[in-house]
């Protein structure tokens, strides 16, 4: 009785010592310095690149066209110094991104988003997880759920970061997200491929191919994801407000035309 009411006294003074606000105003705890977190997704990243046939040709200078055309309107200051994102040779239709800008596209996605706007849905999806900084939040609460002595390492700088994120959990580590940080990147991730000027209402199309793809059952890399009525029903909600952000886009000059390169 006396270790579970130290350790909920300890949890509610780091909680309250490491609150931060997500892009979309839900609070979040983050108790990790970012530097370290980025540090771990780097890691992790070498590990996965090394494993992996990256694709270099045409699927990968059609996903950078559009990863960039994304990066180029997000504001000053706002996320990573450097993104790095890249098609890797895998049949699963899936992506994945790392704290510290590294964002993971399988070439099975290809197969299922149909186009340059389907495909700007789930990098800018992504990109959101990172830019939301799902991946702090999560190793934090799954820290603080942990033991007594957990929470302790995590807040003292030994090694329980690099145990929570390191290679070894197989590059999923920082995932799966909860349904609330996956929700988040959709709504975030819609507004991020809007600004670039990308068709906000293919987002839509992009879950019903999965859905299709699936036959009926969530892929693996979604188990943790809402159900694609859920998602969709909440997309719908954001619509008109992206739809005015592509078109004030393309207003700005910003008509992406990244298609070219996939033909």
């Amino acid at each position: 009785m006396m270790r579970k009411t130290v350790l909920s006294a300890l949890t509610l003074s780091l909680g309250l010592s490491a609150c931060t606000t997500s892009p979309l105003g839900r609070s979040q705890l983050s108790l990790f310095d970012s530097s370290e977190i980025d540090q771990q997704g780097q890691q992790a990243f070498e590990e996965y690149r090394q494993s992996h046939q990256q694709a270099t040709g045409r699927d990968g200078k059609y996903v950078t066209c559009i990863a960039d055309a994304i990066i180029d309107t997000l504001p000053e200051g706002q996320g990573p110094s450097k993104w790095t994102v890249g098609v890797y040779q895998d049949d699963e239709p899936n992506a994945f991104a790392l704290p510290g800008g590294y964002v993971v596209i399988n070439t099975g996605l290809m197969k299922v988003a149909k186009n340059q706007d389907q495909i700007a849905t789930v990098v800018g999806h992504e990109m959101a997880h990172v830019l939301a900084n799902h991946a702090n939040e999560r190793t934090s609460t799954q820290s603080l759920t942990s033991t007594g002595v957990g929470v302790v390492q995590s807040v003292t700088g030994s090694n329980a970061l690099g145990q929570l994120l390191g290679a070894g959990a197989q590059y999923g580590v920082l995932l799966p997200y909860s349904r609330r940080q996956e929700s988040e990147a959709d709504l975030l991730g819609l507004d991020l491929m809007a600004r670039a000027g990308f068709d906000p209402k293919a987002s839509i199309n992009l879950w019903q191919n999965m859905a299709a793809a699936s036959q009926g059952e969530p892929p693996a890399w979604a188990s943790t994801h809402p159900n694609n009525g859920a998602r969709s029903e909440a997309l719908e909600g954001r619509m008109q407000s992206a739809i005015k952000l592509s078109e004030q886009a393309h207003a700005a000059g910003h008509n992406p035309s990244c298609a070219s390169l996939n033909s």
